[in-house]
Formats: C-alpha cells, structure tokens, sequence
C-alpha cells in the first residue's frame, strides 16, 4: 500500500515557520514564481558540459547535500543562496537558523518546480550555490606537503573525487592536476569525494609535464605509476620512501603520457594477477596512498 504523499506547505506556512525560528522573511524568495534566470545559477545541473563551461567562469560551485554544505561552510566557503523544496524547507529551518544561518536567499519551489530548473529530484535535502575559492598556486599547496598525489588528465568527475577521498582518508598532504584534469568542484566530484575536496590542499599545474620539474626543485621525489621495464614494486619503493614524495597517477585507459614517465624520477607498479593488467585509476591511488602513508 502506497504511503499518501504528504501535501507541500503553502507560501503562508513557510513564512510562518521561517518567522517563528528567527529567519527574516525577507531572504525567502519562491521560485515557482520567479522567471528561470533569477534562478540560473541552479539551471540544468546535469549537463556537465555547459557547467563545465560556466561554473568557474562565473564564480562558483554547487554543493549537494546537507552533509556537503556543512563540509563547505567548515571549510570557510561563503554561499550565494540555498534552494530546496517546499516539502524540505520545515526540515532544514533549523540549520537555517543556525550553523547555516546568513543573509543569502534562501530559494524554495515545489518539487516539479525544482527538478525543472536543476534537470534531476532533489532527494538530499538542499543545493547550495558556493563561491567558488580563489585558485591556489602549486608552491602553495604543496609548502608544507611530504607525500603528494598528481594526477594527469583524469577527465572522470567520479573517479576524480574518489581520488580526493582516497587522498583524504589516507594521510595525502596535496593533491596536484594537470591542466586538463576535470573540476574537483564539480557537483558530482564533491559528493563522490563527501567533501574531502574541501579539505585537502589542492592546486593545478599551469604547464604540464613541465611543472614536475618544480617538484623535484622543492626536494620532492617524482614516482610515476606506470608498467615500465624498470619499475620498481610499490611494496619495495614504500620500504624506504623518500621523505618528500609526489606520486603520479595516469589517466583513465591510456596511462601516463610518455613525457611524463621520462620526467619523473621513478616508475612504481602495483602487482598484478590473474592476467588483470592495472586497476582503475581511484583504485590505484588508493592502494599507493595507503602503501605511502606516513608514520604517525
């Protein structure tokens, strides 16, 4: 037997309940009345390709999920505005009138409304339009840094956050792109890597493979992953790991780039079985990440 679904709070009882929890009214603003651009930021979110295109060049990122805009206000993000259904808002007043509390709009529709503008059903609560941090330069990130994970055209926005959360999770200092690496604040990188993308320091190369020339200046040792003649089992390099390490993983399908495994210092392979000749890409760097990880 199918549950009734419970009726969406009018306008009234949404004013009402923002009133009583201390929200101004004012920041309330219903999207089943306002044209699509006053709403553009939130448009088509499933088209990768036109966010892509548009995100960084505005400004900002999304961040789905209550979970994951927590990690970003943690994180020192400042919003541009929240959207969520009618049915979501008695959920999340409180976090509105708390740890979310600010003067940004606070966007709330009706779930046909919702799932018009962003193109999918909003199921996780809320999105939240972030500004988008300034771009961090690869010295930076890296100042502090004795195990650092590169990656080389990783265009997968799945794979790239679990990369992130592997990185996260497993003592990572950094993690550095080649230019042509997808967005890490892309909206399905951040909920793949739960956030972890706003905490690890990140940066992307300007030039590439030349840009590894800087590491090895800054004393780190280039390992790049790769099934080379010469390589050296992960299990032996780890043995006795240099004291600044920055391993590269290669893209999806084809690997490292020739120039770049002549750039790096060394060439590191995991073992395999089975006539299996490497792993995805995520997986890999989390089974390097794990072998590299510093003693506490």
């Amino acid at each position: 037997m199918n549950t009734p679904r419970k009726p969406e709070p009018t306008n009234e009882q949404i004013l009402e309940l923002a009133a009583a929890s201390g929200i101004d009214t004012a920041r309330l603003r219903f999207v089943d009345d306002l044209p699509d651009r006053e709403i553009a930021e939130y448009s088509q979110l499933t088209d990768v390709r036109l966010r892509a295109s548009t995100e960084a060049a505005n400004g900002l990122y999304i961040a789905e999920s209550t979970k994951i805009i927590d990690r970003a206000l943690a994180a020192g993000h400042a919003p541009r505005s929240f959207l969520m259904t009618r049915l979501w808002f008695p959920r999340l007043v409180e976090m509105l009138s708390g740890r979310w509390a600010s003067a940004v709009p606070i966007l709330i529709g009706s779930d046909s409304r919702v799932e018009a503008v962003t193109g999918f059903h909003l199921h996780r609560g809320a999105l939240a339009a972030m500004e988008r941090p300034a771009d961090v330069p690869v010295a930076d990130a890296v100042a502090d840094a004795r195990r650092v994970v590169v990656v080389e055209d990783v265009v997968d926005h799945t794979n790239l956050g679990a990369i992130f959360r592997s990185a996260a999770g497993l003592g990572v200092d950094a993690v550095l792109l080649s230019p042509a690496c997808a967005d890490p604040l892309y909206r399905r990188s951040i909920r793949v890597s739960m956030g972890t993308v706003f905490q690890v320091p990140w940066a992307r190369f300007t030039t590439w493979p030349h840009g590894l020339a800087a590491l090895r200046e800054d004393g780190f040792t280039v390992a790049a992953l790769a099934l080379e003649d010469d390589s050296v089992p992960l299990r032996e390099f780890a043995a006795e790991p240099p004291d600044r390490v920055a391993v590269v993983m290669g893209t999806e399908g084809d690997g490292l780039r020739r120039a770049t495994v002549a750039a790096a210092d060394a060439t590191v392979l995991i073992p395999m079985a089975h006539g299996v000749d490497s792993l995805n890409v995520a997986a890999a760097t989390a089974v390097a990440c794990y072998a590299l990880q510093k003693e506490n």
